[in-house]
């Protein structure tokens, strides 16, 4: 049975890590998920420049993900309405409206300009083997922009779930520049749909965003939604929209939506309604208004799950990409130095006649055993080893290579390598100029391309409660007992269905509840009202033994719905009020040797407690009377 159980644990262990790593949750080096990853080595490896078939490229990526084609159609069109690597023809769906894409074999896509820049190199990318071992995948890009950051990652793994909002890439690259100079610099996220948002306990990454609707409310009789919050599209807000209007919390007219390239969702209002004064209720009561939780969970470069800041991805970014770019350019010094080794050999064996050394030679070993000595007398210009395939080289070089005009153009050519060997050097020395100059490059060629789409202000959520229109009455009716704005009887004030009401009964027991519509709370009920936590209420009662207490408490700690007791079990309430100004005035029975048959307390001056404290007894003489004066 031990054998079964630790069975088990291993499997899931490996089936949580797989979903983790392999599918749910995003790579901090390069920003992609698996599949997206796979989706961009795919477009790559097939790009000549053309649209392709998204049918075909779901087909080439087929090769490297181990699941079905639909998860990958459909992350393809995610990442292609992000609108960074991959560009679009035909129909892709609308973020806004939530329409979906046509079929995989009607859309077609491509690489953008950006992504060839900033994602690929062969070279400095590690590769492992497919799922099946006939294909070598990468296990991430050397990306040089923070990909994280600027599209955001959603996903839902075992245990564990992310959700990463997407930021202005402009932005980002102007603060990996200031991160760069050491100066101070802020991010905040920047949503594809628009609208407002207020970012003040965003929490850099792991807190919590408020985003609203730009409601375009000009004109008195009719609202125009012109941007929809993120993660909302114009069907579902209007469907929260119509719902409240069913449930009574608003008060509009008809919707019609003419959203095409942008959003455009016009709310009518009824008569005698006004648009300055639904605002508030469809912030409160629809998506227009909306909170949205981050949490910015995702693989490390140690390839283990870990919660970031989004400080600290962006300074990981700007690291490696400092790295990336000094792998690049030791990687072109190391091909421009082979070059130039292969170039000062052709030099040596043209200019110095070296070949003349094999036209006696009647082997191939003595053929290459000559050129290695004609050259041995030049080693001091030759930096690297004289190999074989060197040599190989050499024999094999066409004979119009010993015409004065190759000879010149060269020369031209090695005096350009050396020179860009030097810049090389100076690069690497410099390598953090040399990064900020490469990232105001990228800021100068597409900086146009991303202007900030949500506008960031400060506001507060909207009380559901401030919002709600008091349009119903809060009645009593003595006779039965019942309480309500169902209920035919007095009417106490005035109240909406999100309303919490303190009602107090003869026996001193309390409760709160949301605005009922036929509540029973019995006859001679004490008190009925808002839940006020500034409000002192004063309760006057007696025990078994027939002493007087006075109690003073504010009802600030509740369960809805659930009955609690103003007075210690067993006694008796006599009087309640919540005038403080007042006293108390008793009266005793006359008894022999009492001498005062009354007496009077001022409630102000006993001290305000909890309410599970017991009172503070007045008297402890026998009751003939007891009100409030």
């Amino acid at each position: 049975m031990a054998y079964i159980d630790s069975l088990y644990d291993d499997y899931f262990l490996e089936y949580a890590s797989y979903y983790i790593k392999e599918r749910a949750i995003p790579h901090v080096d390069d920003g992609l998920k698996p599949v997206q990853r796979r989706i961009l080595h795919s477009l790559n490896k097939i790009d000549d420049g053309k649209f392709h078939k998204v049918a075909n490229v779901v087909g080439q990526t087929m090769q490297y993900h181990p699941h079905g084609d639909q998860s990958i159609y459909g992350s393809l069109v995610v990442l292609a309405n992000k609108d960074l690597f991959i560009e679009k023809q035909g129909n892709f769906g609308n973020i806004h409206t939530g329409d979906d894409a046509a079929a995989g074999r009607y859309i077609e896509c491509r690489l953008t300009p950006l992504a060839k820049e900033v994602l690929f190199n062969k070279e400095i990318t590690p590769y492992v083997d497919s799922y099946d071992g006939r294909n070598q995948e990468p296990v991430v890009f050397p990306a040089k922009i923070p990909v994280l950051l600027a599209q955001g990652a959603e996903g839902i793994a075992v245990g564990m779930a992310t959700k990463i909002l997407p930021h202005n890439l402009a932005e980002l690259w102007q603060a990996q520049i200031a991160y760069l100079q050491d100066q101070p610099f802020e991010i905040v996220p920047d949503f594809p749909t628009g609208g407002f948002a207020d970012f003040s306990e965003y929490n850099n990454g792991n807190g919590k965003v408020l985003v609203r609707a730009k409601l375009d409310t000009s004109d008195p009789k009719r609202i125009v939604i012109r941007d929809v919050p993120f993660g909302s599209n114009t069907e579902q807000l209007i469907a929260s929209i119509e719902d409240a209007a069913r449930k009574n919390k608003v008060k509009i007219g008809p919707i019609s939506d003419y959203t095409a390239e942008e959003v455009e969702v016009e709310i009518k209002m009824p008569r005698g309604t006004y648009t300055e004064e639904i605002v508030d209720a469809l912030y409160a009561f629809t998506d227009c208004e909306m909170s949205i939780s981050a949490n910015l969970m995702l693989i490390n470069d140690q390839h283990k799950p870990q919660v970031m800041s989004t400080v600290e991805v962006l300074q990981h970014n700007v690291d490696r990409l400092v790295d990336i770019l000094k792998a690049e350019l030791n990687l072109e010094a190391e091909q421009l130095n082979d070059r130039l080794h292969a170039k000062t050999l052709e030099q040596i064996f043209i200019e110095n006649r070296v070949y003349k050394a094999i036209e006696e030679q009647t082997t191939t070993a003595k053929v290459s055993e000559a050129v290695r000595t004609g050259l041995l007398p030049f080693a001091d210009k030759i930096k690297q080893e004289v190999t074989d395939e060197d040599i190989d080289t050499l024999l094999k070089i066409p004979i119009r290579r010993i015409s004065l005009y190759d000879i010149n153009r060269a020369k031209k050519e090695m005096t350009e390598i050396r020179s860009r060997l030097r810049e090389i050097k100076g690069h690497l020395g410099a390598i953090i100029p040399y990064s900020i100059a490469f990232l105001q490059g990228l800021l100068d060629k597409y900086g146009e391309q991303f202007p900030r789409r949500t506008q960031v202000i400060s506001f507060d959520k909207v009380d559901v409660r401030d919002a709600a229109n008091r349009d119903l009455k809060m009645r009593y009716d003595n006779k039965t007992g019942y309480l309500g704005h169902q209920v035919n009887g007095n009417a106490l004030f005035d109240v909406s269905l999100y309303d919490r009401v303190l009602s107090i009964r003869k026996d001193g027991s309390y409760s709160v509840v949301d605005a009922p519509d036929k509540l029973f709370v019995g006859k001679g009920m004490l008190h009925c009202g808002f839940v006020d936590p500034d409000l002192v209420f004063n309760v006057i009662y007696k025990d078994k033994e027939g002493a007087t207490y006075i109690k003073r408490c504010i009802v600030d700690k509740f369960i809805l719905g659930r009955n609690y007791e103003l007075v210690p079990k067993g006694c008796k309430l006599m009087k309640l009020t919540t005038d403080s100004e007042k006293k108390i005035a008793l009266d005793y029975k006359p008894k022999p040797r009492l001498r005062r048959l009354n007496e009077t307390f001022p409630i102000d001056q006993y001290p305000i407690r909890g309410l599970r404290a017991g009172g503070i007894r007045l008297s402890s003489k026998e009751l003939e009377g007891c009100k409030l004066v």
